[in-house]
């Protein structure tokens, strides 16, 4: 079977490359085919996420092994687009060069019959001029107006006098204690 990918840069304009690919073929092909469709040169580093239905981020699969043990670690090339991609769980997320963070949604669109003479990964459509550069990512924690987050402990300077001419903690200073 075929997969067919509509891959959209995530920008303000309207960027996208429809992909077709075998669903046998690895997240490591569907890379190749993304980087060569959008112009890249591939020589940066790139990502999958996975991702529920509204674009969540989840798991990182990564280009190379980045794990603390050699081999531990799954990447893309371990992954058939079957074992990840199938009419349930249509999307994914691609990440290509971690300092310009060009982020892109990859969905599923068709599971078709391959078609005779078809060499596959294949660009089926193109839409949209790549912009110089990536748009600015703005990550912010949602924390609103509370900077303190969850870890608020409801003291002022007023509760801090408890411990005002409290002698009861020695001084074990720097210099004579610490040599």
């Amino acid at each position: 079977m075929v997969y067919k990918f509509r891959v959209i840069l995530d920008a303000e304009e309207d960027i996208f490359r429809d992909i077709a690919i075998l669903e046998d073929d690895t997240l490591e092909d569907l890379h190749n085919a993304i980087f060569n469709a959008f112009g890249f040169d591939g020589m940066e580093v790139a990502s999958f996420y996975t991702c529920d239905e509204t674009w969540n981020q989840e798991d990182e699969i990564p280009l190379f092994d980045t794990g603390d043990v050699p081999g531990e670690q799954r990447t893309m090339a371990d992954y058939p687009l079957s074992s990840i991609l199938d009419k349930e769980n249509t999307k994914i997320i691609y990440v290509y060069d971690f300092i310009n963070m060009w982020t892109f949604l990859v969905e599923l669109a068709a599971i078709e019959e391959q078609s005779a003479g078809a060499i596959y990964p294949e660009t089926l459509f193109s839409h949209g001029e790549m912009p110089d550069e990536a748009i600015e990512k703005n990550f912010e924690a949602d924390m609103h107006d509370d900077i303190y987050g969850e870890f608020e402990d409801d003291l002022d300077e007023d509760d801090l006098d408890m411990f005002e001419g409290d002698d009861s903690f020695e001084d074990y200073g720097f210099e004579e204690n610490w040599n």
